[in-house]
């Protein structure tokens, strides 16, 4: 480790919005297998690397009380065992701020876990390689391999298999959590979704010369998990109400497992304009208007 650069270094942990989210059904394994298209938002956490003796983590932000007394929080353990896997012996500070609602279908905990492999990489100067990195994410979570990258991807399995799309058509996104956390199991125990005797192929890859086609074909996907999620908090049943009656939304629809709803515009200044109306509306609901990462 001698010579490492000693930052710090600073990662951005961008929201992971799943436009699209079908479940095909419960694997032999227990596992669900899912087929997704994702984008990234341009607001989220943010992950903070610093040189120290020992691996720490302070977690601050408007959302650090819901982590607070979490000793297995998720970017320790991505911590620990890139160390562990990688050989390294150096510690690091690192400061996690939380500006995403915990438990909210935004990846906020892949994103952060993944942000802190990328910055200590850097602060420890090591490259694992590309398929280590993959299953030292994948056996962290489901989301965090796609998260590893900022970029719209089709993914599928259990969240394993990747493919990153060429940039999507401009859009801007309205998030909107109703102050709810809600668990991911539950969830897929309301679905109940049929079992698998074999694994579906591939799914086609799309792709958007324009924001027409992008909405058209997500009006012929579904989040398969909205339905579940609505009968066991119904007021996010309402927040996608609220966005949809908004000025400019072309779709309203619930991001992973919940409750963290979105709206999809056109125009930065719809969804400015949204995103404060439903704000005044709904004073203790979580809300935040975004750009979307790698979209021309």
């Amino acid at each position: 480790m001698i010579g490492a650069p000693r930052g710090p270094f600073v990662e951005d942990a961008p929201a992971k919005i799943n436009l699209s989210l079908r479940v095909a059904g419960r694997r032999s394994d227990g596992y669900h297998e899912l087929q997704s298209l994702v984008v990234f938002a341009s607001c989220g956490d943010r992950l903070l690397a610093e040189a120290a003796d020992d691996l720490t983590l302070a977690v601050q932000g408007p959302f650090a009380a819901a982590l607070a007394g979490d000793a297995d929080n998720l970017v320790l353990r991505a911590a620990r065992l890139l160390r562990a896997q990688t050989g390294v012996t150096a510690g690091a500070r690192l400061v996690l701020e939380k500006n995403l609602p915990v438990a909210s279908g935004i990846g906020g905990g892949s994103a952060d876990a993944a942000a802190a492999m990328r910055a200590l990489m850097r602060l420890w100067a090591i490259d694992p390689g590309r398929d280590a990195l993959a299953g030292m994410a994948a056996s962290l979570g489901a989301d965090v391999p796609v998260c590893l990258e900022a970029r719209p991807a089709m993914m599928w399995g259990t969240g394993e298999k990747i493919v990153r799309l060429a940039a999507l058509p401009r859009f801007h996104l309205v998030l909107v959590n109703p102050g709810m956390a809600l668990s991911t199991a539950e969830v897929f125990r309301a679905l109940a979704a049929p079992s698998l005797e074999g694994l579906p192929a591939a799914p086609a890859v799309p792709a958007f010369a324009a924001l027409d086609e992008l909405v058209a074909w997500l009006g012929t996907e579904a989040n398969d998990l909205e339905k579940p999620a609505c009968g066991l908090q119904p007021e996010i049943a309402t927040a996608l109400q609220a966005l949809a009656s908004t000025a400019g939304c072309r779709l309203a629809r619930m991001s992973g497992s919940g409750a963290t709803c979105f709206g999809i515009y056109a125009e930065e200044t719809a969804a400015t304009a949204a995103a404060a109306a439903i704000a005044r509306a709904h004073t203790g609901w979580w809300t935040a208007a975004c750009g979307v990462s790698d979209c021309d």
